[in-house]
């Protein structure tokens, strides 16, 4: 059983798009779909960039 869901389900293409650009903005070449040809660094870095960028504009707005 898959627990992987979001808790906002229409948020789901926001959070996709929100993805990709994290990814091209630090050079990774993500696809729509399965990425198990990426390594656990390249998706980390995707991870990392959008806490960063998450972390910013909270920040931002306080």
């Amino acid at each position: 059983m898959s627990r992987n869901r979001a808790l906002v389900p229409q948020a789901k293409e926001g959070l996709n798009r929100f993805k990709m650009e994290a990814a091209s903005e630090v050079g990774v070449n993500l696809s729509n779909g399965y990425n198990g040809d990426l390594t656990s660094r390249e998706n980390g870095s995707v991870g990392g960039q959008m806490v960063k960028k998450m972390v910013e504009s909270y920040e931002k707005n306080l």
